[in-house]
């Protein structure tokens, strides 16, 4: 019997009574985050009515310009999810500490790190945004996590998702039994199961990196995109097409529903922080995802989610997606 058209309750809970030992407690966090992002649609799909484009007269901790939209979403996700008992803390981008409990509301055993809104450059664009999290378990034993309970590799992840604000709101989710997508009906109110089981294509005619930092890149990514742009006239012999949305979730997206690959790499421009995306609540759930499609992610020099994190706002390299262009990717730094 196919599982298209059930909500994404009724797939969470089958998912649970397929594990007899689960308690429920990751189904009623999955429920709070879902009840989250519908509010952020619904406030991404109004930004423009209400006012609620443009910049904050503020900085997030890495000293970017906040949108007032990623101080709203961000609100949003702290007041859906700090009060149910799932989560023993939080992390967000547009924080610098972490994000305790308070003290007169009950813990659980997981902790998420969140990007309330991911690619908020685009709103006063109209292009696609999205919401991305990670969850992982809480130390055994600890009731006051501090920074060094999140600093687990991404392989420790129990859950990934991420949602994306498009034409239509699609929420992607792996719990470490593949991937699937949702799409959310306005009509109902519900996230609707329209892409079971998504797979990534191990090979692929279509890349997306920003190619006005061509200049700073490393030898082995100029190597890799000139042979691309080279088309049939290369080595390649065959056509890429180029693709640039400047929001990762509408790139991944875009890769596990066609294949392709995405890269944010190293460049000389940002070495000094690490890279441009964040490890915790950005490269390492998406790579989760994308490898549980039957994609890669890589730094270029290592598997992403085997990283030692350091801190919840590190920033890494990110090259992702279609198996066999990651590789290749990673073979022309292993041979500079």
């Amino acid at each position: 019997m196919s599982d298209i058209g059930k909500s994404v309750t009724q797939f969470i809970i089958e998912q649970q009574r397929a594990h007899p030992s689960s308690t429920g407690e990751m189904t009623g966090l999955l429920n709070d985050i879902v009840s989250a992002c519908k509010q952020i649609s619904h406030l991404v799909n109004r930004s423009g009515i209400i006012g609620l484009g443009g910049a904050a007269k503020s900085e997030n901790i890495q000293g970017e310009v906040q949108k007032k939209l990623d101080i709203i979403t961000n609100d949003v996700m702290i007041e859906h999810l700090n009060w149910t008992g799932h989560l023993a803390a939080m992390a967000s981008e547009e924080i610098d500490q972490i994000i305790a409990i308070p003290a007169h509301y009950p813990k659980g055993k997981y902790l998420i790190a969140f990007d309330p809104l991911d690619g908020s450059s685009n709103i006063d664009v109209n292009l696609s945004v999205g919401t991305i999290f990670s969850i992982l378990r809480c130390p055994e034993g600890v009731t006051e996590p501090i920074e060094a309970d999140f600093m687990q590799k991404g392989t420790e992840q129990v859950c990934a998702g991420f949602c994306v604000y498009g034409p239509s709101t699609m929420m992607i989710l792996t719990t470490g039994h593949g991937v699937n997508g949702f799409t959310l009906d306005r009509d109902v109110g519900e996230f609707i199961l329209t892409h079971p089981k998504m797979t990534i294509p191990e090979d692929t005619a279509e890349f997306a990196i920003n190619t006005s930092n061509r200049r700073f890149w490393e030898p082995p990514v100029q190597r890799y995109v000139e042979e691309c742009m080279q088309g049939t006239d290369g080595v390649r012999d065959k056509n890429f097409n180029m693709r640039w949305l400047a929001s990762m979730v509408a790139e991944v997206y875009r890769v596990l529903t066609r294949g392709g690959i995405f890269m944010y790499p190293m460049d000389s421009k940002i070495a000094a922080q690490g890279g441009k995306l964040r490890l915790m609540y950005e490269a390492n759930p998406m790579s989760f995802i994308v490898e549980q499609a039957g994609g890669a992610s890589s730094t270029g020099y290592q598997r992403i989610m085997d990283i030692e994190p350091t801190g919840i706002h590190q920033r890494v390299p990110v090259i992702l997606g279609s198996k066999n262009e990651v590789e290749r990717v990673v073979r022309y730094h292993s041979q500079q």
